[in-house]
């Protein structure tokens, strides 16, 4: 009786364990986790990892295939798994494309881009699932906008292209410019073609001689990398800088002599791309069956947004490293001391860079750099300026690099001419918005040249210039004849507005000073003037070099910054033309100093303070202030002011 009535017991304890042993395998359990982990599980992929993300795994899991495993014969895992039913097109065409980037990155060297089939085949496969996961799944893309799965996908898209991009350069090369050109070209089982009618290079050169990630290089000097999040590969091109007629062109034997063959101005040899790959079809499965596929390069600055299957989507740009690269290559540094002290390696007249491809609808910002100095000057002020979205679409910059030895009265005749000249060669008309309404922005000795430039010298400036120089009528008229274009000058009628930065308007002590006396002795006046003016510089000096000696020498530029100069007096007092507008930003050194009494370690307060300017901003600095952030934050703040006035019509 015992026994048996524990058996009923028994079985039934028998059965709830067989029951738990069974239904163990479906228990779910909870496990907690820091929020780095969920960031980092939310945001993890092969790109960042080098694993695959957490989405990918899901995936995987749910549709019965084993991560590794499907990694490893990838081509038989995406012929199972492309068109497996019961898991959306998103989630397909997600995993494939992070799936192939893993396989892409396997297969590439580190150092350097693909350049052979096996390389280049895996991120053509990798872009095309990425790209029809964007723009032939259930979605459109701006539907998806906060979906942090695209924003992984569409970094396999654009890593992906600039790897293809970078490949095929490499790959062809400029031996192989005309298989780039000419369509097709064959790459693994694929058929590629070039289509480059959105973007020119500078020069209108057919192929660059240079091709390279904007993100693989970072900057000293530079405090911020201005981007446009967007679609495509972010990318710089460059040229060669003779090509385009850049003076500061390395060649052999050392820095480019700028003789006069080379031209006035060019364009910046470095310039941004962003690269698009599209792949031919209208519908998913012809898409993914397609082995052909559109590299298109865009102009960033001008290009914002394309139209793709119908959606429209931002394009990606980089608007930093191509300036950066040209800045770090370009030997100012060194080339503009060595103009200022008038040896054969500078340059010995002005040159006028166009930092972005000209384009006639934008207003232009001229920029004058000051003495000793060059374009490297506006670093800062020329990145952050063009960092801001709305600068950016409405100005574009002109920077004028000056031999900064050579007289006052000459730069500013040389710059007004080469200003004039390069308005008349891309908008003979004058009708373009690009002229009119033009800001000019001077720093320090640019800026003296600059106001000069804005102003009318009158019928008198030659005799009070000359009054204390004996010279017969006979060699005063001779002398006259030659000067006069230098010394009767009208204003720039473009310009309608201007920023004076640390001007020493009406000279400065420190020129006169022994140390400003001991630097200016060793500047030498270019040769080329003075083959050109050598029979005015005698008949003034009584040399027959026309070089600084004694009361009555030939002043270089240095000298024309005195406060006593004759030049610098007759000219400080002459107006600025009516109808443009002028701010000034002034430094000083230390802000207990009264500030009529202060300066900025070379020019004082008086010499640069302007009676009329519609606003001055004084900032603690040294003379060097237009690099600082509170300066290029008031030109910032101008150019908006003005951009509101011109929509308004004030």
């Amino acid at each position: 009786m015992k026994t048996s009535a524990l058996m009923p017991r028994f079985v039934r304890v028998l059965a709830l364990a067989v029951l738990l042993l069974l239904t163990s395998c479906a228990m779910v359990t909870v496990e907690t986790r820091k929020q780095h982990d969920y960031i980092a599980q939310v945001r993890g992929d092969v790109l960042t990892t080098g694993k695959l993300s957490t989405a990918a795994g899901e995936v995987l899991q749910v549709a019965g295939l084993d991560a590794k495993t499907c990694q490893r014969a990838l081509p038989e895992c995406t012929q199972q798994f492309q068109d497996m039913p019961g898991i959306s097109a998103e989630r397909r065409m997600a995993t494939l494309a992070e799936l192939w980037t893993g396989r892409a990155l396997a297969v590439t060297p580190r150092d350097r881009a693909a350049t052979d089939d096996a390389a280049l085949g895996a991120w053509l496969t990798a872009a095309r699932y990425a790209y029809a996961y964007l723009f032939f799944t259930e979605r459109a893309p701006g539907e998806r906008a906060f979906v942090n799965r695209q924003t992984q996908v569409r970094d396999y898209y654009n890593y992906a292209t600039e790897q293809i991009g970078e490949g095929l350069f490499r790959r062809f090369g400029q031996a192989g410019s005309d298989a780039i050109r000419r369509a097709p070209m064959l790459v693994a089982d694929w058929t590629l073609q070039v289509d480059m009618a959105d973007f020119r290079l500078p020069g209108d050169v057919a192929v660059p001689d240079r091709l390279m990630s904007a993100a693989a290089v970072r900057f000293n000097g530079l405090r911020s990398t201005y981007r446009r999040d967007g679609f495509g590969a972010e990318l710089v091109a460059r040229v060669p800088p003779q090509v385009v007629g850049d003076p500061t062109a390395l060649v052999e034997g050392g820095l480019g002599r700028h003789d006069k063959d080379t031209p006035a101005f060019s364009e910046i040899p470095y310039v941004p791309a962003t690269l698009l790959l599209d792949f031919r079809g209208d519908d998913l499965a012809t898409v993914l069956s397609s082995r052909q596929a559109v590299l298109h390069p865009y102009d960033p600055y001008r290009t914002q947004k394309v139209t793709l299957h119908g959606d429209e989507v931002p394009l990606a740009g980089n608007f930093t490293t191509a300036y950066g690269l040209w800045l770090a290559q370009s030997g100012f540094a060194r080339q503009s001391l060595r103009s200022m002290l008038g040896r054969t390696e500078g340059i010995d007249r002005p040159h006028l860079y166009l930092m972005q491809p000209y384009d006639p609808n934008r207003r232009i910002l001229l920029m004058l750099h000051g003495l000793a100095s060059s374009p490297e000057a506006w670093v800062n002020v020329a990145n952050e300026i063009m960092g801001d979205e709305a600068l950016r679409q409405h100005y574009q910059i002109w920077q004028v690099y000056y031999p900064t030895n050579v007289p006052i009265a000459i730069n500013r005749a040389q710059i007004h001419d080469l200003v004039e000249q390069t308005l008349q060669h891309f908008d003979p008309q004058g009708s373009a918005p690009a002229s009119q309404d033009m800001v000019l922005i001077g720093h320090s000795m640019g800026g003296v040249i600059g106001r000069l430039l804005l102003t009318s010298s009158g019928e008198g400036l030659f005799d009070v210039l000359m009054a204390d120089r004996r010279m017969d009528e006979a060699r005063r008229q001779r002398v006259r004849e030659r000067l006069q274009p230098l010394l009767h000058f009208s204003p720039l009628p473009q310009v309608d507005r201007a920023i004076f930065i640390a001007a020493p308007i009406r000279g400065t002590p420190m020129a006169e000073s022994r140390l400003g006396r001991f630097v200016g002795r060793l500047v030498r006046l270019p040769i080329t003037l003075l083959e050109k003016f050598g029979d005015v510089l005698q008949d003034m000096t009584g040399q027959d070099d026309g070089q600084p000696d004694g009361k009555h020498a030939v002043p270089n530029a240095i000298d024309n910054l005195r406060d006593t100069d004759p030049f610098i007096r007759a000219t400080s007092a002459l107006p600025i033309a009516s109808g443009v507008r002028y701010n000034t930003i002034i430094a000083r050194k230390d802000p207990k100093v009264p500030l009529e009494q202060s300066d900025d370690g070379l020019v004082p307060y008086a010499s640069a303070h302007l009676d009329g300017a519609e606003s001055e901003k004084v900032i603690t600095s040294w003379h060097s202030v237009q690099e600082t952030p509170q300066a290029i934050l008031e030109i910032r703040r101008i150019l908006h002011a003005q951009m509101e006035d011109e929509t308004a019509g004030r």
